[in-house]
């Protein structure tokens, strides 16, 4: 038996009069996806994002990820002015050190969980065309 060389190799017609057709086309065009891609997102109950929403989900990542590199970069001057005051023999107090440090893990870990579930949401499966 001769193997198939596709990796979808079923062809499916699908009859829509013209209200559903240009329903269909319409929710196509939005989405950015090809027809096919289009309709297995469908029938597998994949979230079918448009390509409007998708652009607004990369602005916010964006913003994210700027705002993960400044948290960086803050907590990188905290610790040389940590470094600076240690050589002077100025030292803030345990305690103190400890509540600063903690909030910017908390702050580092809510901002991080958020931009993954965005880049998550941002990062779905390009439509081929296949």
């Amino acid at each position: 038996m001769k193997q198939a060389r596709r990796r979808r190799n079923i062809a499916v017609t699908v009859r829509m009069n013209e209200d559903e057709y240009a329903d269909f086309i319409s929710r196509v065009k939005e989405s950015g996806l090809s027809q096919q891609a289009y309709m297995i997102r469908a029938v597998r109950g994949a979230a079918i994002t448009t390509a409007e929403e998708i652009d607004v989900l990369k602005t916010i990542s964006r913003t994210f990820a700027d705002l993960e590199r400044q948290l960086r970069g803050l907590a990188t001057n905290v610790n040389q002015m940590a470094h600076t005051a240690n050589a002077y023999g100025f030292l803030p107090s345990a305690k103190t050190l400890e509540l600063l440090s903690d909030l910017l893990c908390d702050y580092r870990k809510e901002s991080e969980r958020i931009w993954l579930s965005i880049r998550s949401s941002i990062n779905q499966p390009k439509a081929t065309g296949q």
